[in-house]
C-alpha cells in the first residue's frame, strides 16, 4: 500500500550518467514526499539501466510437466565467491526462459523467440502472469513474466546462442517435482521462483483452459 504516492511526488534535481557501457548507470540528486508530510532532504542515489526482461515458464498441461533451462550465470559465481551464505551455491542455475527485449519488440515476441532460442519448443498459447522489478533499490529493471503452453513431448538436449556464448540444457520435470524442488529451495533465480509459485496458484485452470 503506498497511501496514493507516485512518480509525481518525486522531484528530480539533477540526473547525470557517470558510466556508460553494456549497462548504463544514472546517478540522480532527488528529493520525495514523506509520509508524514513535507519533502526528504536531497539524496543521491544510483540506478542501474540494462533495459527491461521477458520470462516465460513453459508448461505441458496434458503431460502436467514443467521445461525449465540450466545455465551458468556469473552473477552466481560472483556471489559464491563474496559472501559465506553462498558458498556452496552452483553458478549453475535451473531457471525459465528469458531474455532482454530488443527494440521494436513486444513482450510477447521475446518470449516466443526465447522459448525456441533457449530451449527449441514453439509457444502454442500464452498467459501473461505478473511483472515484477528485479531489484528496485538499484536497477529500474523490470520482468514481465508469461505462462506459455508447450509440447514436452520431445523436449530435451542443448541450446543457446553461439555468438552469445549461451550453453543451455533443458531439464523436463513434472510439475510436482518442479513444486518440491521449489519448496526445498533449489531456485535461487528469483524470476524462476515467482513464475512456479504462479504455476502453483494457477496449474488447475490452466489445465481447464488448455484441454
Amino acid at each position: 500500500m503506498n497511501d496514493g504516492m507516485s512518480r509525481d511526488d518525486v522531484e528530480v534535481i539533477e540526473r547525470e550518467t557517470p558510466f556508460r557501457g553494456y549497462f548504463r548507470m544514472d546517478r540522480y540528486r532527488l528529493r520525495h514526499r514523506l509520509f508524514a508530510g513535507g519533502w526528504s532532504e536531497p539524496m543521491v542515489r544510483e540506478v542501474l539501466e540494462r533495459g527491461h526482461a521477458v520470462a516465460v515458464i513453459l508448461y505441458d498441461p496434458v503431460r502436467d510437466e514443467v521445461v525449465l533451462i540450466e545455465q551458468f550465470r556469473p552473477g552466481a559465481y560472483a556471489a559464491a565467491q563474496s559472501i559465506d551464505i553462498a558458498a556452496g551455491m552452483s553458478p549453475w542455475l535451473l531457471e525459465v526462459v528469458a531474455g532482454i527485449i530488443d527494440e521494436g519488440e513486444t513482450p510477447e515476441d521475446v518470449a516466443r523467440r526465447e522459448a525456441i532460442e533457449e530451449a527449441g519448443l514453439e509457444v502454442q498459447d500464452m498467459v501473461f502472469a505478473c511483472r515484477i522489478l528485479a531489484s528496485p533499490g538499484c536497477t529500474s529493471e523490470t520482468i514481465t513474466i508469461y505462462c506459455g503452453r508447450v509440447d514436452a513431448t520431445d523436449a530435451g538436449g542443448t541450446f543457446g546462442l553461439t555468438y552469445e556464448h549461451e550453453d543451455i540444457r533443458v531439464v523436463v520435470v513434472p510439475t510436482d517435482e518442479a513444486f518440491r524442488w521449489l519448496a526445498d529451495g533449489r531456485f535461487p533465480n528469483a524470476t524462476a521462483a515467482v513464475a512456479l509459485y504462479w504455476l502453483q496458484a494457477n496449474r488447475e485452470r490452466l489445465r481447464a483452459m488448455w484441454p
